[in-house]
C-alpha cells in the first residue's frame, strides 16, 4: 500500500473516531436535558445565587453591625431631613444658601443677563484677555 493511501485510511480511523464521540455527547446532553429542561437549570442556578448572595451579605452584616447601624441611621436623616429643617425653623434652601456661603445680598452678582443664578455675569465673549 502506498504511504498516502494508508493515511487516508488512518485519518478516515481518526475522523469516524471523533464523529463517534460527538454523537455520544450530543446524546448525552439530549437525555440530560430531557430529565432536566433548561428552564429548571437556569432557576436553579440563580436560586443558588441569590442564597449565597444573601448568605455573604447576612455574614458581612454581622461582622460590621456599627457600620450597619451609622449606614441606616444616615439613610433615615435623610428621609426625615425635611421635617428636622422645619423644626429648627430652616427651609432646605436656606440651609443650601448657608452651606454654600451665599446670602441674599450675593444674589445680585450672581444673576447673569438671561436671569439665571450660579454663573458670573459676563459670557465667554466678554473676556478680553
Amino acid at each position: 500500500m502506498k504511504t498516502r493511501e494508508l493515511d487516508m485510511i488512518v485519518d478516515r480511523e481518526l475522523r469516524n473516531g471523533a464523529l463517534a464521540l460527538v454523537k455520544a455527547d450530543i446524546a448525552n446532553v439530549k437525555q440530560d436535558l430531557s430529565t432536566k429542561g433548561i428552564k429548571d437549570r437556569v432557576t436553579h442556578r440563580m436560586t443558588d445565587g441569590a442564597v449565597d448572595l444573601f448568605e455573604d451579605a447576612t455574614e458581612m452584616a454581622d461582622n460590621n453591625r456599627g457600620a450597619l447601624a451609622a449606614l441606616l441611621a444616615a439613610v433615615g436623616i435623610w428621609f426625615a431631613r425635611n421635617p428636622i429643617l422645619s423644626l429648627l425653623g430652616l427651609d432646605h434652601t436656606a440651609l443650601g444658601e448657608l452651606l454654600s456661603g451665599n446670602d441674599a445680598s450675593d444674589a445680585d452678582y450672581e444673576t447673569d443677563r438671561a436671569g439665571q443664578r450660579g454663573q458670573m455675569p459676563f459670557g465667554p465673549d466678554d473676556y478680553t484677555g
